[in-house]
């Protein structure tokens, strides 16, 4: 069964939302991927604007369900 999860890219700002979307898998596993991925896209020095300094995930019931900022170590 697949769940629908929001993913919010986070500027250096208090509550400064850069990037939203919503993406459906079957876990959070796929959902914290997909976060990282576009996290790290968010950091690239081509990009415009201000670099991105976190990145969080949301489940349906608007929990947050994982946070990552850019001082946490990749596994």
């Amino acid at each position: 069964m697949r769940e629908t999860f929001h993913i919010e890219v986070l500027g250096p700002e208090e509550g400064e939302v850069q990037t939203r979307i919503s993406v459906r898998t079957h876990d959070l596993e796929g959902a914290r991927e997909r976060a990282l991925r576009l996290f790290a896209r968010a950091r690239v020095p081509q990009r415009h604007g201000t670099p991105a300094e976190a990145v969080r995930v949301i489940d349906g019931a608007g929990r947050e369900v994982f946070h990552w900022t850019r001082f946490d170590e990749r596994d």
